[in-house]
């Protein structure tokens, strides 16, 4: 359009009453003003903002240069300065409501590329609008904050911290931006606190903070590396939603221990489990607020309810969830005595699945440091088990482990209980006398029988003979009861026959396959003098190994020798077993 023309409309739009305004005028009004942008010309439109004369247009139809303004500022080509002096004061005089729906409809259409960018532009400028807003403020403030997090939540989440100090893709940032956002309408609920009776639009303001702290504690917060010796953006993120949670009197002990004894009215029970989850981590490994929170609880009451969060994060495959898991469960146990969990506890379902996830934790989890992680935990929560306990979770485990490396580990720990129950004071029935014959019996057999891999199951064989052993060495201490003693030897007896037979089959089974492969060896080493007759006769005499045809000749000779020394092993062991049962007979009563 000509200028003389430009001029002729908008005299027009000052003259016509905004009922009589038409759609058409408010798409030529964003045209025209889309123009001067494209042009560069942006302390023209500033100006034409501005002016006194235009203010009953800025009113009436401001709100569709909302989306270009912002645009501009989000490219940051050149200072745009009199973009957002514009866009300032369109907030201001614009009419909230209206400005809010076109704020809205611009944070749905931010393009991929400029999420941050457009958060941090727009956030100082919608909490403007917001705070102008009489009715239904708080239901506009929660529109706002689920609008922005639903694109915050298509930020990767940093996982190194080098990652996080460049915050490439600018979640750090928005972040910040969006606690800072919140604090308003934080202080707005601390000043009507005490004050006087809370209405029903703040208590809908703060439903609608609570939202967004959980929101947040699901994403990004359990998602994030967190280290309290370094304060990332995150971790003062992090840290914000923990005071803003007791700032809108919201009861964290409430919230993690008594909150599903009502109904959850604020989202649905995955996502607030999850949350929940990261807000325990919070609180009890990473200390946040933990000066605030009630010293009233007992450990034990305190492992309790975070057994339920514990579960939750490790029956994720994440390793953000693994490992906060990991820290929560180890912190709940670190403050419980040592040999006080009751056994009544086991009978509780997290009691049952937390064990259960971290076993798959230890055998399936493809991550070192998780799985010795994993390890030391499992080991905490068992030392912290009364007798009662630890020979009811000894006798779980090995019936449902199916690890040999889980069932040589709960196997070692027989022993270490039966020479811990021999001490002056710690005497039990639990790992002395008769009761002890039911882990026995579960420990003294082959899983699958003569056909047993033994060398799949040598850590839970090695350790069972090691524990017989020892039984048999201080029996005089263990063994009052002469049912209980016979008991033992006929396990004894009927376990050892059945280990022999298969070590013999075992034994000659690999020796076959270590002397096909020497011929193997040999009819390849022809091969390289003859190779046309040796090519036939290979054809005619490849040995198939199933378990090592995939290595290197090398490599399936030392495995195949590796096999035969442990069965040595196992054998010797065996025969001095049964040298000190010949010596104790020797012994008269």
């Amino acid at each position: 359009m000509k200028e003389d023309q430009v001029n002729e409309t908008i005299q027009r739009w000052r003259d016509t009453p905004e009922e009589d305004l038409k759609p058409e005028d408010y798409q030529q009004f964003k045209n025209l003003g889309s123009a001067c942008l494209s042009l560069g010309d942006d302390a023209k439109l500033l100006k034409f903002v501005q002016d006194e004369k235009n203010q009953g247009i800025v009113k009436s139809m401001g709100c569709v240069l909302m989306a270009p303004l912002v645009n501009e500022v989000v490219k940051k080509e050149t200072s745009r300065d009199p973009c957002q002096a514009a866009i300032t004061h369109l907030t201001r005089t614009c009419r909230p409501e209206e400005l809010l729906h076109s704020l809205l409809e611009l944070i749905e259409d931010i393009h991929p590329g400029a999420i941050s960018e457009t958060i941090i532009a727009l956030v100082p400028h919608l909490k403007t609008v917001l705070l102008r807003m009489e009715g239904r403020k708080a239901a506009c403030v929660g529109l706002v904050l689920a609008a922005l997090q639903k694109q915050l939540f298509h930020l990767p989440v940093p996982y190194t911290q080098q990652q996080e100090e460049a915050d490439e893709h600018g979640l750090g940032r928005c972040c910040i931006a969006l606690a800072e956002f919140t604090k308003s309408f934080v202080e707005e609920m601390k000043k009507k606190d005490g004050n006087s009776v809370s209405t029903a639009e703040d208590e809908e303001l703060r439903t609608e903070l609570l939202k967004f702290c959980m929101r947040s504690l699901k994403e990004p917060l359990l998602e994030a590396q967190l280290n309290r010796e370094r304060k990332s953006s995150l971790w003062l993120f992090a840290t914000e939603i923990m005071v803003t949670l007791p700032a809108i009197q919201v009861s964290l002990s409430e919230l993690l221990f008594f909150n599903s004894l009502k109904k959850n009215t604020v989202m649905d029970n995955s996502q607030s489990k999850e949350s929940r989850a990261c807000l325990a981590y919070l609180l009890f490994v990473q200390l946040i607020s933990i000066d605030s929170f009630p010293a009233v609880f007992s450990p034990i009451f305190v492992l309790q309810c975070n057994m339920e969060y514990i579960n939750e994060l490790l029956s994720s495959k994440k390793e953000s969830h693994l490992l906060k898991g990991l820290a929560l469960y180890e912190k709940s146990l670190e403050s419980v005595q040592d040999n006080s969990l009751p056994v009544t506890l086991l009978e509780l379902k997290s009691f049952y699945t937390v064990p259960q996830n971290l076993r798959q934790v230890l055998t399936d989890c493809p991550l070192q440091h998780l799985r010795e992680s994993g390890l030391q935990v499992f080991q905490l929560f068992i030392n912290k088990l009364d007798a009662e306990a630890k020979h009811k979770f000894f006798r779980c485990m090995l019936k449902v482990s199916n690890h040999a490396g889980v069932e040589s580990f709960i196997v070692k720990n027989i022993k270490n209980q039966v020479e811990f129950s021999m001490k002056p004071g710690n005497a039990n029935k639990w790992f002395l006398g008769e009761s002890i014959l039911s882990l026995l019996g579960l420990v003294l057999c082959l899983p699958q029988g003569a056909e047993t891999d033994l060398l799949n199951n040598m850590d839970r064989i090695m350790e069972s003979l090691n524990l017989l052993r020892y039984l048999l060495i201080r029996d005089k201490e263990l063994w009052s009861n002469k049912d209980v003693w016979e008991a033992l030897g006929r396990m004894k007896d009927e376990y050892l026959k059945m280990l022999r037979v298969c070590i013999s089959m075992s034994r000659a089974h690999y020796s076959a396959e270590l002397k096909a492969l020497r011929e193997d060896q040999r009819l390849k080493a022809k091969e390289a003098r003859d190779a046309a007759r040796s090519t036939r006769l290979v054809k005619s005499t490849t040995v198939k190994h199933e378990k090592v045809n995939d290595m290197s000749p090398e490599v399936q000779h030392q495995v195949l020798q590796s096999a035969l020394v442990t069965f040595d092993l196992m054998e010797s062991l065996i025969v001095r077993i049964e040298e000190i049962t010949e010596e104790k007979l020797k012994i008269p009563n």
